[in-house]
């Protein structure tokens, strides 16, 4: 299946990163989050990405087209002609369309302008800056089974704080932070059938508020819920979170080899 992913957005709540590069391209381990989110769908066979590009877009195309060419054993340049080409890569089996989709372009927008490029079949939605360990065999399988336009992935977010156990007055455990947030959010990881596209109105259109807000009111979007790993990189806090499970080697959504 094609899977759209949304990499357009400013990341203003994580100015600190984003001022300088897109979000989906703020690392964890030493690659983009977004190298991550294509390793989780390259995982279940599905290797055919869309990438719905605005704020900073020309790095997003620099880094994929740097990530193939250097990874070859062999690099070869027609200085005359500027072709480069690479033998012997070392890269994943990926297809990867960049498409430049507007700088101001809202969320279903961005997924509208897609809609000349993909298959008139079912396909992925997620966004370019969130991991979990959804399995997506399990995901696909539900949405087909509730045969409605959209399957969202529901999701309970990390609660912001760790909790205290108590007898009588003493306190006699801290518990960490649990993944259960309050109560139940879109993760991202929809399946979409492609009736979708008529939906959305134009550049303007939000996906979630407009699109999906519509499609909730007249029972067409079916939620799997998601009881495993989920987070989102929103702010440098949830950065550095992820960026310390990498190191430590304790990363749920890294479920490749």
């Amino acid at each position: 299946m094609q899977t759209i992913i949304l990499a357009g957005g400013l990341g203003t709540r994580l100015a600190e990163e984003t001022e300088t590069r897109p979000k989906p391209l703020v690392e964890i381990g030493a690659q983009p989050i977004l190298w991550h989110i294509l390793k989780h769908y390259n995982f279940y066979g599905h290797n055919e990405f869309f990438i719905a590009l605005g704020y900073k877009g020309e790095m997003i195309k620099r880094f994929f087209l740097d990530y193939s060419n250097l990874n070859g054993q062999i690099t070869t340049i027609d200085m005359q002609s500027g072709k480069v080409s690479s033998n012997q890569t070392n890269c994943e089996p990926w297809i990867v369309h960049l498409v430049d989709t507007g700088q101001n372009t809202n969320t279903g927008g961005r997924v509208k302008r897609m809609a000349p490029l993909i298959k008139k079949a079912p396909f992925f939605i997620t966004y370019g800056d969130g991991v979990s360990n959804i399995d997506l065999n399990a995901l696909l399988a539900f949405h087909k089974s509730q045969k409605k336009m959209v399957t969202i992935s529901a999701v309970r977010p990390p609660a912001r704080f760790g909790g205290l156990e108590f007898d009588g007055d003493l306190v006699v455990r801290f518990t960490e932070k649990p993944q259960t947030g309050e109560g139940w959010i879109n993760g991202g990881f929809m399946v979409c059938e492609p009736e979708l596209m008529d939906i959305i109105k134009d550049d303007g259109s939000s996906l979630e508020a407009d699109a999906l807000d519509y499609l909730a009111s007249t029972n067409q979007i079916a939620a799997y819920k998601h009881y495993g790993f989920w987070q989102c990189m929103d702010t440098l806090r949830d950065k550095r979170l992820l960026e310390s499970m990498w190191q430590n080697g304790n990363a749920p959504w890294k479920i490749w080899q």
